[in-house]
Parts: structure tokens; sequence; C-alpha cells
């Protein structure tokens, strides 16, 4: 027999039961003596303040190096979202700006407090919103965690029948004394007053002592920590809120100086940050609105049961987003859309830390971060205002993408999920390599070093964005100079940094493309997600150009910004893979034969230029290099120039490689990226008859079927099919769309 099936009611409460064990495990409600037990265990950790708090959460989630063509970078890894299942709306790429954003939590930790407001800087689209997204949900997932844990305090008043005969609770028989009321059940306590500033529970404790008590516990744990940070300025000199002062003045009175029964009022409680729930995760929008404010509370009944000895002091309650933000990051989206009256007080907010309102001052604990579009903050620039401004701004620059593989990465991931039908091969790559092309602009020649200006002023708009793809140098290049461009691609990549008008700013957005790739999959024309149908959306984009800054840019020599250069040369390219991949699908030629001859090649002219013997696979014997296996290779390469030269460049090629590479094993098909795609369409060019009768065979039997095929005919264009689904992705339509579009134009002169 097997197990019954637990019903509901079971079920609810072994839910039950673990939410409880949860809550108790995350020590959620504590007495102030627990809370200073608790920080005894690790000072550092429960003493931090805002900047160092999100600081930690970078580092909680680690980090990752990541290579590109134009360098390695580390990457935080809260950004790619590791405890969300689908990590739906983790950030690709930005890498440099993320290392930005740590640099100021860095600096601000190291200050003591948060003393300016991040500022992300860019075009539309390029991600800031996103950057700020993953941050705040990884700040959620990390005060939920041990580490992560944040505490404020309450004030609560026992119930007349837990404690009478003091602070005006009433009179009558005496009961047991209580350590601490932080624990009673809600029917115990008449009152409970929230502080909504979160004030942290060592400010309970007066200043001088606090500076001590923080000051010992550091020197101790600078014994297994020398380089630890000094307290922040928050804690050290942090005061109570206007709300808790006077409560704690009105207790202390009542009591007599009595400091112990004051801190019986204490409930010290876990909080958690929360975007939905304004709990230290808050966005203020560009709207015409005053981002905190107070209220009186004494007129509020839900505190009549106050006692009598507070009933009569008045109460305020901050309110607002700066005060929602506490403990947190507070985002200012699209900041410099509103009008510079409506922000001027941050001025002095993020200089002292505080927020004057009408009744108190509120000292602030939160990361400040805002977003702003280039055109805004250039006019803004221009304003009177700017100046004081700039001192309490860390500016952060943050551009669209410029690297197609990056970029697709977007479109695969957020775009190609949505669409309800089958995503064809190069469909989001098409997408990717014309929003890069857009971004690109024509180099100055100037901006590089001596040694590139030749070379990188010859550039075009498509070699330019395959160098930041794939630090790909075009074969037009000598080896020397092949050689200097690979080692200065973060010198081209780097070269307008500086300028106003830096590569990145202009360009299509990602959103734009998304809507592109939208448009393209409710083409009536391909029952797929078909890169055909990305060109043709991609054209109509085009002829909108009274919307778009980018459309509006003159052509320049190379092919920057010229639109009609941009679709001519991405047909071609995806006719090029296109016939590639069908040469592979064939199965005519093995993939690894040009390969293994290669590196054959390079094992013989090692021998040769070192004048020594290679081994016989076959019979062992040690023989001279093969002349005539060089000779052939060679000719295939359609190398130039005298042997002897052309054989010694290569192995100083390998050699500076290995330099450059220590740790890493030699591989020719790195070193020789461009000898082995000659290689490949050499070879493949003896075959391209048979691969064309191939992929005519594969139109025709997807589109009608192969009716009069011979057995033979039928198998080979399975066959090439099989390959193609298995090797590249496609489908039976898009496969055949593929062969049909790249016979019509590469091929039309091979098959009859």
């Amino acid at each position: 027999m097997t197990d019954a099936k637990p019903s509901l009611a079971e079920q609810l409460s072994s839910v039950a039961g673990r939410v409880e064990e949860r809550f108790s495990a995350a020590r959620r409600v504590l007495s102030f003596g627990e809370f200073l037990d608790l920080f005894a265990t690790d000072p550092v950790q429960y003493a931090r303040d805002a900047s160092r708090f999100v600081r930690d959460a970078f580092d909680h989630y680690g980090t990752v190096q990541v290579t590109h063509p134009w360098g390695t970078f580390t990457r935080f890894r809260l950004f790619d979202l590791p405890w969300d299942a689908d990590r739906r709306g983790a950030l690709i790429g930005q890498e440099q700006v993320q290392g930005e954003i740590y640099r100021a939590l860095s600096n601000f930790a190291r200050e003591g407090r948060p003393s300016r407001l991040i500022l992300l800087h860019g075009p539309n689209g390029s991600a800031k919103s996103t950057l700020v997204s993953c941050i705040f949900r990884a700040l959620e997932d990390y005060s939920a965690q041990p580490s992560g844990a944040l505490y404020r305090y309450n004030w609560v008043f026992p119930s007349n029948k837990t404690v009478r005969g003091s602070l005006g609770f009433g009179k009558g028989e005496a009961v047991a004394p209580q350590t601490s009321y932080a624990q009673l059940a809600d029917d115990q306590i008449d009152a409970k007053i929230a502080l909504e500033v979160r004030d942290h529970p060592l400010f309970l404790i007066p200043v001088p002592e606090r500076r001590a008590l923080l000051m010992q516990a550091w020197e101790e744990a600078r014994v297994a920590r020398p380089d630890l940070e000094p307290p922040c300025e928050w804690i050290l000199k942090g005061e109570l809120s206007h709300k808790s002062q006077q409560v704690f003045e009105a207790l202390l009175a009542s009591y007599k100086g009595s400091y112990s029964e004051v801190l019986k009022h204490v409930q010290v409680e876990r909080y958690f940050i929360s975007q939905r729930y304004r709990v230290g995760a808050v966005t203020i929008g560009p709207q015409m609105s005053v981002d905190a404010a107070e209220r009186q509370l004494t007129a509020d009944r839900s505190l009549a049961a106050l006692p009598a000895s507070l009933q009569a002091i008045p109460l305020y309650e901050a309110r607002g987003e700066l005060v929602d933000a506490a403990g947190g990051l507070l985002e200012f989206s699209d900041l410099l859309k509103r009008p510079l009256d409506t922000y001027k007080y941050l001025q002095l907010t993020v200089e002292t830390g505080e927020v004057a309102l009408s009744q108190q001052t509120v000292q602030l604990n939160c990361v400040m971060i805002g977003s702003a579009n280039e055109v805004h903050l250039d006019a803004f620039r221009e304003h009177p205002e700017f100046a004081s401004f700039r001192g309490r701004l860390e500016l952060v620059r943050t551009p669209y993408l410029r690297s197609s593989v990056e970029e697709q990465r977007i479109y695969d991931t957020l775009v190609a999920p949505q669409v309800r039908r089958h995503v064809a091969p190069h469909a989001t790559a098409v997408a990717a390599r014309f929003a890069v092309l857009s971004r690109m602009t024509k180099p100055l020649i100037e901006a590089y070093p001596r040694e590139l200006q030749s070379a990188i002023g010859s550039f075009t708009a498509f070699e330019k964005m395959e160098l930041y793809a794939e630090g790909r140098v075009p074969e037009r290049f000598d080896a020397d100079t092949a050689r200097t461009l690979r080692a200065n691609v973060a010198a081209v990549f780097d070269a307008t940094a500086a300028d106003p008008a830096y590569e990145g700013r202009v360009g299509a957005s990602p959103r734009e493309m998304r809507g592109v790739l939208l448009d393209a999959a409710q083409s009536p024309k391909y029952p797929c997600l078909s890169p055909l149908a990305v060109l043709d959306a991609l054209d109509a984009l085009c002829q909108r150009r009274s919307e778009f800054e980018w459309l509006q840019l003159e052509p320049k020599l190379g092919g920057y910004h010229d639109t009609s250069r941009f679709m001519e040369g991405l047909m071609d390219r995806l006719l090029g893979t296109w016939e590639q991949e069908l040469h592979r699908a064939s199965g005519l030629v093995d993939e690894a034969q040009y390969a293994d001859l290669f590196e054959r090649y390079v094992q013989h002219i090692s021998a040769w230029v070192k004048k020594e013997r290679i081994r016989n696979r076959l019979t062992g014997d040690h023989d001279e290099p093969d002349e005539k296996l060089m000779v052939e290779v060679e000719r295939l390469l359609d190398l130039k120039g005298e042997a002897a030269a052309v054989r010694s460049q290569m192995i100083a090629t390998i050699a500076a490689w290995a330099i450059d590479h220590p740790d890493e094993k030699i591989e020719t098909q790195v070193v020789f990226p461009n000898y082995m795609r000659r290689m490949r369409d050499a070879i493949y060019a003896q075959k391209r008859a048979e691969v064309a009768g191939r992929a005519r065979d594969l139109v025709l039997w997807v589109r009608e079927g192969g009716h009069d095929f011979d057995a033979a005919r039928t198998r080979g264009a399975q066959v090439m099919l099989a390959r193609m689904e298995e090797l590249f992705g496609y489908c039976r339509s898009c496969a055949a769309d593929a062969a049909s579009v790249t016979l019509r134009r590469r091929m039309s002169d091979l098959v009859v």
C-alpha cells in the first residue's frame, strides 16, 4: 500500500510549524538586553549604516572575473540574481558601471556615511533602472539572511493587568516584576509606538557611553581583522529621533531617572528590506512632491491607550520616501526631469545626512542613487546651480553596450521567451548587431596611441563591431599590425571615455530592438521569428527618421551611421553564416579535418624553423618536416612571400601569444583564428557544388515532399535537415528558408 496523501489541514499545520521555526530562528523580537548579547557576537555586523549594509550585500553574493576583448573585469554576482530560479531581470554586461557603484559605496564606508548621491547617467534604455532594480532585489534577499539581519526598536506599554501601580497605568495589587515587556503577548500590551525612521537600538545608549562601548568592541575585532574600518559616523554620533526622544524623556522622568526601567519598554524587532512595502527600498519618480513630511500623532485615537504621562506630549511622525528608505537604498528615477526647486534641498541633505522638517530634523540613513538621461544632464550642466550640486554627486556613466555578443544575450533572455513561436537561429543576433552598429562612432585618430592611428583610422563600422565582440582583427592587416591591435583593444574601446559625445551615448536602444523583434515575430511571411523578418522590421524602423536622433546622424566614411550599409552588411554576413552552416550540415566535410591539418602544419613548420625532426605518427620514426604538407597548407591559406619568412613569422606569433598567456595551453584555433577560417573556406570551396545540390534537395523535400527523389537524394536531404536541427537549432521551416535564400543569393550558379 502507498502512504496516504496528507490532508490540506495536515499540510497547513506543517507549514505553520515551519513558519514558527523560521520566526524563532530569525530572532525576530528581542528585549534590549538580548539585542546587546547579539551585538556582542559580531559588533561589526550589528552596527552598520546603510552604506556598509549595501556594500556588504555586494560582497555577500561574491564576484566573478569576466573577460572581454577589451579587458578583464570584476562582475558582482548580485546582478545575476543567483537566489532567483529564473533570474528574470538580471543585468547583462555593464561590469565597469558595477565597479564604479561599488567604489562609491566603499568610499562612503570609509568616510563613515553616504556623503554623495550616486547619479547614473546615460541614454534611454542603457540599463540604469535595471542596475538599481537588481540592487533592490539583492537587499531584499540579503536582509533575510543571517548575515544581513537588520534591527530597529519600538516602545511598548503593558496593560493594567500586566503592570499596576506605576507610570500612570492605574493602581491595584502588585504583580511579579518584569525584566522586559518586549516579549509580552498582544493582549498584554495597551499601546505600541513604532519608529518609522528605524532608529538603531544602540541609539538608546547615551553617546559618550556608546562611543566607549563601540571603540572597545572594535579594538577586540581588530585582532582578527587588522584592516577593519572604524565605526561609522551614524552609529557613533546618531541620536534618537524626535518621537523616540520624547518618549524616552517622559519615561525617564516617570521612573525618576531609572534607566533600566525605561529599557524594559524597548522591543527590538528585526525588519526586512522590501520594495513592495517601501521598507528600505524606495523609488521616487519625477513627480512634483515633497519627499518628507510629518504629522502629529497625539490626536490619533489609536494612541489613546498610552499612559497618562505620555498623552500630554506632542508626538510627531515623520513620513515620506526619505523616511521609508531608512536603512537601505533610495532611488531618484529620472532625477533631472524634476524642476530644480523640488530637489534643491538635496544639496544640504546629502552634505549633512539630515532633512529639516517643521518640528524636527530627521537624521537620514540611506544610500541615495539616481538616474538621468544625458540630454537632461547636459542641460543641468549649463544651470548656474550645477557647480554647487556637482560636489554632492557621484557621476557614473552608463552607456549602451557595445558588444553584440552581450546585446544578443539581452534579447535571448528578455525578448525571445515572450515570442510565441520558434525563434530561428541568428534572429536575435541580427537585431543585436544592428543595435551595436548604430552606436559605433568613427574613430578620431588623434584619440588613439600613435602606433594605432593608421590602422584604426581605416576601420569600418562592421570591423569595429567585430573587434569589440570577438577581438577579431580584419585579415587585411599584416601580422605585426594585427598583433598590436589585439593587444590594444582596450585603448580603442576607451578612446572616447573622456568625451561628452562618447561612443555608446547615441544609437538604437534595447527597448526599440525589443519592438523590432516582437513585430518580426508577427510577420505573416514566416512561421518562425526569422532573421529575414527581423531585417524587414529593421528596414521599417529605419524609415522613422523623424523619431530617433540616431537615424538623423550624417553617414560617415566607413559606414558609420549609414543604416543602408548596415542592412547590406547584415544580409551579407547572414548569407555567409548560412553557407557555412549548410557546409557543416551537409556531412561532406569532417569538421575536425581542417583543424587537424592545420595543427599538423604548425608542428611541421615549428620543427622546420628549429631544424629539428618530427616524430612520425604511424612508424614512430623521426622524419624531416613534410615539405609537401607545408606547401599544400600554405597554398590553401593563400600565404604570400618567401616560405622561410612566412613560417618564421607564424612561430614568432605563437611565441608572442605564449608570453601574453603564460598559464594557457596553446591552441592554434585561438592563436590563428583568421587562418582557421581560411583553411575551412578553402576546403569547403572544393565541395561547394555538392553542398548546393544537397541544399536544393532540402528545400524541395521540405516544401514539395521530394516525391521524385531517389533514395540517395532523400537520405542527403534528411541528413542535412537533421544536422541543421541538431547543430544549430533550426526547424524544418526556417532551415528551408535559410537554404532557399542562400541558394538564390550565393549559389545560383551551382545548381540547375
